[in-house]
């Protein structure tokens, strides 16, 4: 690989965007793995030999020694990352975190829980570390905590304060530690990390190739998922293209389909398929499996504005799964679909009744590939640069040389 490469999952997560970053910083000479959305919630299995770690806010290059950069577009929670650098052996010299990243705390944490609780059987899905109640709290005061004020404590103690008295107004008692408690952890953060501007990223982009490492999947898009059934985080490209000129773009994905939780999945069956590193959580919901979703897949390439390659995880399953199909298009109300037509950027209107539609689809034409590898690159028109048959990194092969 010899430029930045974006990785982005394209499905609704859990397509294995850590073990491919890894895969890359394994094989190449990278400067950095940037993280451009999402954050504590995020879940990137790696395994390697022994070891095995659920990378969150460090990037999946970590065990190679690669160090992560958290862009502005990432939620920092300096709490949840004292816990994983712990695990880690506390690598904080590798990591270093854009001052203008929004900070999540405690009480966006219970907030966001409280939310999801009160919608009951309605819920729409969550991982319940108060990423969207921070995205939220942020569009409407503009004196939402950032990374930077953590440099700054009576600054920091007034945004907290704010956030506590804000949020406790509108939900009601939470389940939160005490300020003064919280304040002294954040300022411990600040005196931790390396915390930089954003002509900080045009330094990275120039040490050599770095990896922009994504969080959940484009069918979860703030703006092109099947609303209200999605994150509060641009899940595409497009934050990659804001922080790079030029990158190469690999889609990844299994070769079958997942979901966590609540929301639209045509092709959910039945499979007999384990999950060794997924499971049932309180907030994301069950862990839920169906067949290769080639129309979903497609529009997520579609909306995602294309890539450039393709890296298909899971390649055991089908054996391991006599059952497993492709599905090529849907009956909707007796119409067939086999492309989902992308409707306006940002109209969530347009997205809800996709939502509609989706919700009682049914799979029409499936079918079972001799080479999946290479009919799902067929299917959504990219080659496939990297193949994973099992979850160590000894279980990569690199088909062209990234």
């Amino acid at each position: 690989m010899n430029g930045h490469i974006a990785v982005a999952d394209l499905g609704y997560g859990d397509a294995g965007k850590g073990t491919v970053v890894d895969a890359i910083c394994a094989s190449n000479r990278i400067a950095a793995v940037i993280r451009f959305n999402g954050g504590a919630q995020a879940a990137h299995n790696v395994v390697a030999g022994g070891r095995h770690h659920t990378f969150a806010q460090f990037g999946a290059g970590t065990f190679h020694g690669v160090p992560t950069h958290l862009s502005r577009f990432v939620v920092v929670d300096p709490l949840a990352l004292a816990a994983e650098a712990a695990s880690l052996g506390n690598p904080f010299h590798l990591l270093t975190v854009d001052g203008e990243a929004l900070l999540a705390t405690p009480w966006h944490r219970a907030a966001n829980r409280a939310v999801e609780r009160r919608r009951g059987g309605a819920r729409h899905g969550s991982c319940g570390m108060g990423i969207g109640q921070t995205m939220a709290y942020a569009l409407s005061h503009a004196d939402a905590p950032r990374v930077a004020d953590v440099l700054s404590p009576g600054r920091l103690r007034r945004r907290l304060a704010a956030v506590r008295d804000r949020l406790t107004e509108s939900y009601g008692e939470l389940d939160a530690p005490p300020l003064e408690d919280v304040a002294a952890a954040f300022t411990a953060f600040g005196a931790t990390v390396s915390i930089v501007d954003g002509s900080y990223m045009d330094d990275l982009l120039g040490q050599g190739p770095c990896v922009f490492e994504g969080a959940q999947g484009v069918l979860l898009d703030e703006w092109r998922g099947w609303h209200p059934y999605t994150t509060w985080s641009t899940t595409t490209f497009d934050n990659v293209a804001a922080l790079c000129d030029s990158f190469e773009r690999l889609g990844v994905v299994r070769t079958y389909t997942t979901r966590h939780g609540a929301g639209p999945f045509v092709t959910e069956a039945p499979l007999d398929l384990p999950e060794r590193h997924n499971g049932v959580g309180e907030w994301q919901g069950a862990f839920r499996v169906g067949h290769f979703d080639a129309v979903a897949h497609r529009y997520a390439v579609e909306v995602a504005g294309g890539v450039d390659a393709l890296a298909v995880t899971h390649l055991d399953a089908p054996d391991r799964c006599p059952q497993l199909r492709v599905c090529t298009s849907y009956d909707v109300a007796g119409a067939r679909w086999d492309r989902i037509e992308p409707g306006p950027f940002q109209d969530l209107e347009h997205q809800a009744r996709l939502t509609g539609a989706l919700a009682g689809a049914r799979p029409r034409d499936l079918h079972r590939p001799v080479d999946w590898a290479g009919e799902i690159g067929d299917l959504l028109g990219a080659p496939v640069r990297l193949e994973s048959w099992g979850p160590d990194r000894a279980d990569k092969r690199l088909a062209v040389a990234a």
